[in-house]
């Protein structure tokens, strides 16, 4: 399953419904804050999963219960109430994918979607969470371990190792996820996601 598979199914559903209710905005301008949102955290994991480190890290994280793909399963109900205990685990994952650099991107998410920073900054708060988990359920199904996650990023955002460098899916739509002009800074690349 790709990215665009996962926003149109009932896991997007539920996540477009109530990111619309907590947000405070119409369904489409949610589904097009996401459609933004979740390729900017996939391409922020993918990106730090190219080094040995990186992706240790992420599977270490992947491996705990609370990614395990469970949020998943209650999802409606966890939305629907209290977000706090979500967005703070958000808030916690968003620095570890973007550090320094969460701003910029909350920043280009804002210029691209219109919405303004104080949607942005909850809207990835919600997200991240709902990524983790959903990886942690495609990383335990596809008995992948660190090695594997770069392909498993690479096939939610619409291309595998064999297809990123021409593009597919979402990929398409978002641009190139990695460094590709080589200049060792990540930022411009993912911002050029969501231009």
């Amino acid at each position: 399953m790709d990215l665009s598979e996962l926003l149109s199914g009932p896991i997007g559903q539920t996540v477009i419904n109530n990111v619309s209710k907590q947000l405070g905005m119409d369904e489409r301008q949610a589904a097009n804050a996401i459609s933004v949102a979740l390729p900017a955290i996939l391409g922020g994991l993918q990106r730090n999963v190219q080094s040995r480190e990186g992706a240790q890290s992420l599977d270490n994280a992947l491996n705990d219960a609370r990614h395990d793909g469970s949020l998943l399963e209650n999802l409606a109900s966890l939305l629907g109430g209290d977000t706090q205990p979500i967005s703070q685990d958000g808030g916690k994952i968003l620095g570890h994918i973007f550090g320094d650099n969460k701003p910029a991107v909350e920043q280009g998410i804002s210029q691209k979607t219109g919405l303004s920073l104080q949607k942005i900054g909850p809207l990835l708060a919600l997200l991240a969470p709902i990524v983790m988990a959903y990886l942690g359920k495609e990383k335990r199904q596809a008995n992948t371990n660190a090695g594997g996650l770069e392909d498993l990023l690479g096939g939610l955002l619409g291309g595998g190792q064999s297809q990123r460098r021409g593009g597919g899916g979402l990929m398409d739509m978002v641009g190139g996820l990695l460094d590709k002009n080589r200049d060792g800074n990540v930022l411009d690349d993912i911002l050029g996601m969501i231009k």
